[in-house]
């Protein structure tokens, strides 16, 4: 009797040490997989998950280095947007796929083991489906999309399918140690100006009061109705098109533990460099 009640400890140890040595291979503060049942494979109130690897704050000043691969990155999120280790391109996932929009405006597939510094991924559900019937520049579009929120102080994912007779974007190009940061780093960005071009916004719309954390209000990238290019959106021209909005009401973040991120200064007023950023 005594045998068998020691084996049991014994059994309830190492299936704690197990637990304890998966949580700590990945190099994050938090295993996401504790939740990997309620947030992928079928639908659900679990998906409503926005995914974030990483703080904008940090990207911002120069933290680039790949901590999450591709792989892993798509367990939690068919649909999102951010950039590739050593800030090398933009990177856009859409129905499952994921891309890597080059300096060359090329969309290009992406291996499993590539690596992003920063991402944010949900699985998109659609809750908003309207038509956008009249022709708007970006901040139009933004002003139209906010009168159709439920609220301006939850997530969205947002998938706009469009006809475009103007849109510009950019891609920036790799960059290389000692690393400048972002704001310098897009003084060389290359900006591709489309025009008469049908293709996808993919993005999110986030509060306020998230500012250090991502990027408040709208980020969009752009992929071409036939995914071949696409960039981060500087601004457009719509036409006309459909917009669905996936109401995202949990965010989930990962931190990396080691690297220039458990050294770098945050909590800085950032907001002038991230406008530089973002125009």
């Amino acid at each position: 009797m005594i045998k068998k009640s020691l084996l049991i400890i014994f059994s309830i140890l190492l299936s704690i040490l197990l637990s304890g040595c998966m949580e700590s291979s990945n190099g994050f503060s938090g295993e996401f997989k504790s939740s990997e049942n309620s947030t992928s494979g079928s639908s659900g109130a679990g998906n409503d998950i926005l995914y974030q690897v990483s703080t904008i704050d940090a990207l911002l000043q120069g933290v680039y280095d790949g901590v999450l691969s591709i792989g892993e990155l798509g367990t939690h999120g068919d649909f999102g947007i951010g950039t590739l280790d050593g800030l090398d391109g933009e990177m856009l996932a859409l129905d499952g796929d994921y891309y890597q929009i080059k300096t060359d405006g090329i969309a290009y597939p992406v291996s499993e083991n590539v690596t992003t510094p920063f991402a944010t991924v949900t699985h998109f559900e659609a809750d908003e489906n309207f038509r956008l019937e009249k022709p708007m520049n970006l901040t139009e579009l933004e002003q139209y999309l906010d009168l159709n929120l439920p609220s301006e102080n939850l997530f969205y994912a947002v998938k706009i399918d469009g006809d475009f007779s103007y849109l510009k974007a950019r891609s920036v190009p790799k960059q290389e140690r000692p690393y400048p940061k972002l704001a310098d780093a897009v003084s060389k960005q290359t900006v591709f100006e489309y025009e008469n071009v049908s293709g996808t916004l993919v993005g999110f719309r986030t509060p306020d009061y998230v500012k250090g954390i991502n990027v408040p209000g709208y980020h969009l990238h752009f992929i071409t109705a036939n995914r071949s290019a696409g960039g981060h959106v500087l601004e457009l021209q719509l036409e006309n098109g459909t917009a669905v909005l996936d109401t995202t009401n949990a965010f989930f973040m990962e931190l990396p533990t080691s690297g220039d991120f458990s050294k770098v200064e945050l909590g800085q007023d950032l907001k002038a460099e991230l406008e530089i950023v973002e125009k």
